[in-house]
Order: C-alpha cells, then sequence, then structure tokens
C-alpha cells in the first residue's frame, strides 16, 4: 500500500466564472499533518470540500485514497476520510456516546432499526476515553461545551477507522483552556495513530497543534508557500499571504503571531 494518501495536481475550481482554487499541487503522506493557513476567501474550506470528496475540481486531477475522483464512488471514498467540522448540526440530543456511534453510519442521528455490535460500542468507548470524555459518556448534546463538542467530534470521526483526518477549524468558538485540550487531543491521537494523515483548516496560526508537520499557505486561492512546517510559517511568507506585517515565532512547539514593529 502507497503511503501517498492524497495527491492534486493542477487543482482548479471554478464557480461563476470565477476560479476560487487555481494551480494548486498537494501530496499529503500517511504521518503527515497539514495545517492550511490563509485570509478569508483564500480558498482554503473549498480545497478541504474537494480532499474531501464533498466538492470537484474543475480541472487537474486528485487522487484519494488510490483512487481518482471522477471515477470512483465518492460515498465508499467518503467512508475512509474523517471529517471534524465544528458546525455539525445535530438532529437529537444525543449522548456523547451516541453521537460517536454516527460517525459507522455518517448520518447525524442514529439510524431506526439500527444495533451496534458489542465490538462496535467497545471501540466507541475507547475513542470516547481517548478524546478524555468518559465523564460526559451520557451527556447530551445541548449541554456539552464547545469545547467537548469539539472532541466529541474527532471521536466520531475516528469511527470509521479513517486513513486521512479532516479538521475543519476545530478550534472555532473555543475558550482558551478548551483550545488546549482540544490541540492536545489532536497531538496525543496523531501518537496514537502514527500512519494517520490529516490536514487541519485554520486562520490563526495559535490554533495549530505542535504535531503540525506541513503547511500551505493560501491567496487569493493560489498557492503561496507550502512545505515543512517549520521552512512555511515564517514571518516573510505568513505576512504576504496575509498582507500584514507579522512576526511569527515558535515556541514550545506552537506557533504565535504578532504585528511586526
Amino acid at each position: 500500500m502507497t503511503d501517498v494518501l492524497l495527491h492534486a495536481s493542477g487543482l482548479r475550481v471554478t464557480r461563476g466564472g470565477r476560479d476560487l482554487l487555481h494551480d494548486v499541487d498537494l501530496t499529503v503522506r500517511a504521518g503527515e499533518h497539514w495545517a492550511l493557513l490563509g485570509p478569508n476567501g483564500a480558498g482554503k474550506s473549498t480545497l478541504l470540500a474537494v480532499l474531501g470528496a464533498t466538492g470537484h475540481p474543475s480541472a487537474g486531477t486528485v487522487d484519494l485514497l488510490g483512487h481518482r475522483l471522477g471515477r470512483v464512488d465518492v460515498r465508499e471514498l467518503r467512508e475512509h476520510i474523517g471529517h471534524v467540522d465544528p458546525r455539525h448540526r445535530m438532529l437529537s440530543p444525543l449522548t456523547v456516546l451516541e453521537t460517536v456511534l454516527t460517525g459507522l453510519t455518517g448520518t447525524t442521528d442514529l439510524m431506526v432499526r439500527w444495533e451496534p455490535s458489542a465490538e462496535q460500542v467497545a471501540r466507541a468507548e475507547q475513542h470516547v476515553a481517548d478524546v478524555g470524555l468518559s465523564a460526559r459518556r451520557d451527556a447530551r448534546w445541548p449541554v456539552l461545551s464547545q469545547g467537548e463538542r469539539g472532541r466529541a467530534l474527532i471521536a466520531r470521526a475516528l469511527m470509521s477507522e479513517p486513513r486521512l483526518l479532516l479538521l475543519d477549524e476545530p478550534a472555532t468558538g473555543l475558550d482558551v483552556a478548551a483550545r488546549e485540550h482540544l490541540l492536545e487531543t489532536v497531538d496525543a491521537l496523531r501518537v496514537r495513530q502514527p500512519e494517520l494523515g490529516s490536514v487541519m483548516v485554520t486562520h490563526h496560526l495559535e490554533d495549530l497543534p505542535a504535531s503540525t508537520s506541513h503547511a500551505m499557505l493560501l491567496r487569493d486561492g493560489a498557492v503561496v508557500a507550502e512545505g515543512h512546517a517549520d521552512e512555511v510559517i515564517t514571518s516573510g511568507r505568513v505576512s504576504a499571504a496575509f498582507d500584514f506585517p507579522l512576526a511569527v515565532e515558535r515556541s514550545g512547539g506552537r506557533w504565535h503571531a504578532r504585528r511586526a514593529d
């Protein structure tokens, strides 16, 4: 099995006669953890949708988990891609455990007349424990904090045993403590599953886990820079992407940005 989880070449996405992305090349291998960074409107979410097989390129090629988009049943492909979106719509007040179990069916609610096996329930319990929510196992979605919801969605995404995990601004709306807990959860997950590859979208450098290995900077649908994180997340390159003078520093494995003097 190849270690290349996804490969995009010459990717272009056009909507309403306007390019949302153009000339994007990206390769993500097993064990790599990519950050997609850039200002609003840069094309990050559009790119993540294509990588998750929920959006389609207008030109170029995208190979996901060894299959070419356009030549494969995307529903089957999505079963092997975990997607964490804090805007996930929950239709019923499910418990944490029930929410995690919906990761097996890819639905927003428990399916009628569907019963998980004892092995599946045990696996869900383990994922709940791994994200630090065992004490909240039976708490229902409406009473969960935003941070608890984020961690529950990570556990949900892992139920399909994905090879690729996509995280769409998972720290959105979190206070500092909840953000740190979430990022610790992501770091720990990457240690437990060394073959997992991931792509995270964020606007903020402070929201990047220390385990981030690679990064792509986008601006106006084009790639400003991509490669190893320490070579990409620099003052000069981040300033160019955001068109604003920024001083970027890394300490304790984490990045921070402030206005350059």
